[in-house]
């Protein structure tokens, strides 16, 4: 053979095509283990998509009488052929790549679960760009490297999971799942994503990710329960909803919603307007929350009888809420006096979320965060909690998380930065 005008071919591992009727296989030359291919595979006109694709591999070497081949041509351009010569369509099987077939009941089943106009399966075919799909009946051929199919098929089995129980599948579904799948947790994702807490005008609030799950099973085991983590983790909005659902349950008779007021200084009298006027910019993220989780116009109903309060945490002294669900939000923002003084006012049948991001205190300098400090006090007390979420639980914008990431990466910078030059000037090295 030569480099130009001849073909130079290398066999491939015949699998699952060598079984399928109309394929004779051919015979080539074995080029050595090693050797980087990129070969195009051509789709067939069912396809969803259309679009060719190519798979990276490694020759292994393989050789025989039921070997198909792969051809280089003069032209440069790689190819799978068969013994008759015909280009190789979807699916064959190459060195280090796995075949797997899903089957659906119907064709309902597949639009369910691949999505309106199969935004599912293209949101796969991204999550996972070196695997090729093939559509055909109520079939989806799966074909790539053999550690990217297995997760597919594990995530399509969740996926008939979810659309099982009702669950509309979107690409918002699966990126959820997506990560789940991620953490290797023994915990079923579908489990998860189907842990309805509320259902309101439409809209179920459920937990989105497992730790998110897991701070919605430890409101439910516990009687105080600090969620710490970033904004956007969901830690206020769920436990709001926990608190809707005791409340419709008849598990309390009230629900009380705190915040600190510190940036008015927590005595808001220098402010002009009534004590409402006053405190509503600060609470306004509660009465949001409410108004997706309630009849708006049940609200006031409710306020007006005291069966939903909503107040600064300055207004929490002095008394003991029996019988409530009580939510200090913003919590990164007390003091250590304020943090006691709350945790004090805990009464018969009732239960206290605390929630917060310890790195959002806006407390004056040399201040010290009543959140920060409140863990290693209660630590190992029963029938207290804390919940970590992270920038992995960030549910709102792709930004969002990745802004909280960029940002926990610059503190821990600063924090090494100031640790090292601190230990720099104790050996009396001056930079």
């Amino acid at each position: 053979m030569t480099e130009t005008g001849r073909e130079t071919a290398a066999s491939c591992s015949l699998a699952a095509s060598a079984a399928r009727p109309g394929i004779r296989p051919g015979i080539g030359p074995v080029l050595p283990a090693g050797v980087r291919w990129k070969v195009p595979l051509r789709r067939n006109g069912n396809s969803r998509r259309g679009s060719a694709s190519s798979y990276s591999f490694d020759i292994e070497g393989i050789t025989g009488p039921r070997a198909n081949t792969m051809t280089e041509s003069a032209n440069g351009k790689r190819r799978l052929v068969t013994g008759d010569g015909a280009a190789g369509e979807f699916p064959h099987t190459l060195p280090g790549v796995r075949t797997e077939v899903v089957l659906f009941d119907n064709s309902d089943q597949m639009v369910q679960s691949l999505g309106s106009h199969d935004e599912a399966l293209r949101f796969i075919e991204e999550q996972f760009p070196d695997v090729n799909f093939h559509v055909r009946g109520n079939e989806l051929s799966i074909s790539g490297p053999a550690t990217d199919v297995p997760r597919i098929m594990r995530l399509l089995h969740e996926v008939r999971g979810l659309v099982a129980r009702g669950t509309v599948i979107s690409p918002a579904v699966l990126q959820q799942l997506v990560a789940l799948l991620r953490t290797q947790s023994l915990q079923n994702p579908v489990d998860v994503l189907t842990h309805d807490i509320l259902s309101s005008r439409g809209k179920t609030i459920r937990p989105k990710t497992l730790n998110q799950k897991n701070y919605v099973d430890a409101i439910d085991d516990n009687t105080v329960i600090f969620g710490i983590g970033p904004a956007g983790t969901g830690k206020t909005y769920l436990a709001m909803a926990k608190a809707v659902q005791a409340l419709q349950q008849k598990e309390v008779s009230r629900i009380i919603l705190t915040r600190p007021a510190v940036e008015a200084g927590e005595r808001l009298g220098f402010l002009p307007g009534t004590l409402s006027d006053k405190i509503d910019p600060y609470l306004r993220p509660l009465y949001d929350a409410l108004h997706d989780m309630m009849d708006p116009e049940s609200i006031p109903r409710l306020m007006a009888a005291g069966t939903i309060e909503v107040a600064p945490l300055a207004y929490m002294r002095g008394r003991t809420l029996n019988d409530a669900f009580i939510i200090l939000d913003e919590a990164q923002n007390t003091t250590p006096e304020q943090m006691k003084m709350f945790l004090t006012r805990l009464g018969f049948g009732s239960k206290m979320v605390v929630t917060g991001d310890v790195t959002q205190v806006d407390l004056p300098f040399g201040t010290r965060s009543g959140l920060r400090i409140v863990e290693e006090i209660l630590q190992g007390i029963q029938g207290v909690n804390f919940s970590v979420l992270d920038a992995a639980d960030v549910v709102r914008h792709r930004l969002v998380g990745d802004i909280v990431n960029a940002y926990s990466i610059w503190d821990d910078a600063q924090r090494n930065r100031v640790k090292h030059s601190a230990s720099r000037e104790k050996r009396g090295e001056h930079a």
